[in-house]
């Protein structure tokens, strides 16, 4: 099979018999063997009717329905889990990723090497203040961060080869730096391509404001994630170190001062240096304890899914 493609949705009933008949003529006209993936995100329209209807129709056409909303996040990691094309190509399905893109995306894993290609909204047609302006200072700090450098980390319009969407984990809200993940797995042949895109035609969006909040939130995550998700003692046993040493070098002093210089002076709980060599061991050993229970937990982690399917169509 050449392509998967993976549509989460959330609510876009009105656009998805449209999105569907302009993905298959595309995929016609360069005669594409390919599935067609819906994760119905826990809709309460009537999106998971408009889909059944379609797979019955049409054998490529399957499909997930969450119980109730759990986030794109995962409806991507359980679309991923599903696909079986050579590539992966996942797109929103409010109409404004533009299908015509599908086949360059395609040619770009296959014939120029990349393991995901990432696209890039040039041009948008959204709120300058509400959407423009925060996704670049967003994307900014992304790229200084995670060190890809990509325009556009939040584009739905991607496609992977099939054995990085197999590799990686999408959880949480991670799905805005799968890129970051795939480059942390290894895979760094990164691209980007300037893609179409559109106006809403159809409702309004499910993502307001606080996503640039998250975001921002996320991005500190998946750089500690990066830096030592594996190895959480290297930075916890550090600063508990220099914790340790700054409060048994003031120890240290207070106990020469007071047995050898001033022995009459006044009492070591009466100086300002013995607290803050309490504080300072106090913070050392808790910050140790925080490295020694990340190791334990990294070591009995088991991997569980955080979605719960309700029904599944292929």
């Amino acid at each position: 099979m050449n392509l998967s493609i993976v549509i989460p949705l959330l609510n876009e009933e009105e656009s998805i018999n449209e999105l569907y008949h302009w993905i298959a003529k595309v995929m016609q006209s360069n005669g594409f063997l390919y599935e067609l993936i819906f994760i119905d995100d826990g809709s309460t329209d009537h999106s998971w009717n408009i889909i059944e209807k379609l797979s019955e129709e049409h054998p490529e056409v399957k499909a997930i329905q969450f119980l109730r909303n759990f986030g794109k996040s995962q409806a991507l990691h359980a679309g991923f889990a599903m696909a079986k094309g050579d590539v992966v190509i996942t797109m929103d399905a409010d109409l404004q990723d533009d299908p015509e893109e599908i086949p360059e995306l395609y040619e770009m894993i296959t014939k120029q090497g990349y393991d995901l290609v990432s696209g890039w909204k040039k041009k948008r047609f959204d709120s300058v203040l509400s959407k423009n302006m925060p996704s670049k200072l967003f994307n900014f700090a992304a790229r200084k961060t995670s060190g890809v450098q990509l325009n556009d980390f939040n584009c739905g319009l991607k496609a992977y080869r099939n054995e990085v969407v197999k590799t990686i984990e999408v959880t949480g809200d991670m799905h805005r730096y799968i890129p970051v993940l795939a480059k942390n797995a290894g895979f760094s042949n990164i691209g980007e391509k300037v893609v179409k895109h559109q106006a809403r035609k159809y409702g309004t969006t499910k993502f307001g404001a606080e996503r640039f909040v998250r975001g921002f939130l996320d991005l500190i995550t998946i750089w500690f994630l990066s830096r030592f998700g594996k190895r959480p003692m290297h930075l916890f046993g550090a600063w508990g170190a220099l914790m340790l040493f700054v409060g048994f070098c003031f120890a240290l002093y207070l106990g020469i001062d007071k047995l050898f210089i001033h022995q009459s002076g006044r009492l070591i709980t009466e100086r300002p240096q013995f607290y803050i060599s309490l504080t300072a061991m106090m913070l050392g050993t808790q910050l140790f304890l925080a490295g020694f229970l990340g190791e334990l937990v990294l070591r009995s982690r088991r991997d569980t899914k955080n979605y719960i399917i309700k029904r599944q169509i292929g």
